[in-house]
């Protein structure tokens, strides 16, 4: 028997609409912004990722650890350039460091990295 359902994850950055509009775009769901929160959702609902804003956020470092990432999103594309140009418009920037071939670590508009991936 199921417990829970509809997990979230809620990811703390400066702002909060900010970066629900970045992934809202990037995975085209829709976008809710108040006050220090804000949560993108598909459209079925089932799926949802939160955003909070903290005073004082410090960006993850990566692939170093003085600040740690702690978790980060895979999204899978079709084609990893047609991806980086997309992701490039919307404001993210492509980490320096590239540790594989199946995927490329972008850094979203607050510092997260996440993964465009292949395979």
């Amino acid at each position: 028997m199921t417990i829970a359902m509809y997990p979230s994850f809620v990811m703390d950055c400066p702002d909060p609409g900010e970066l629900a509009r970045f992934y809202g775009e990037l995975l085209g769901w829709n976008v809710k912004a108040e006050e220090g929160w804000a949560e993108i959702r598909s459209e079925d609902g089932s799926n949802c990722i939160c955003f909070q804003g903290v005073k004082d956020f410090k960006a993850p470092v990566w692939p170093g650890q003085d600040v740690p990432q702690q978790m980060h999103l895979d999204v899978m594309v079709r084609d990893l350039d047609a991806g980086e140009t997309a992701v490039a418009k919307l404001g993210a920037t492509k980490a320096e460091h590239q540790p594989g071939t199946t995927f490329r670590v972008f850094l979203d508009p607050a510092g997260h990295p996440f993964c465009l991936c292949v395979d």
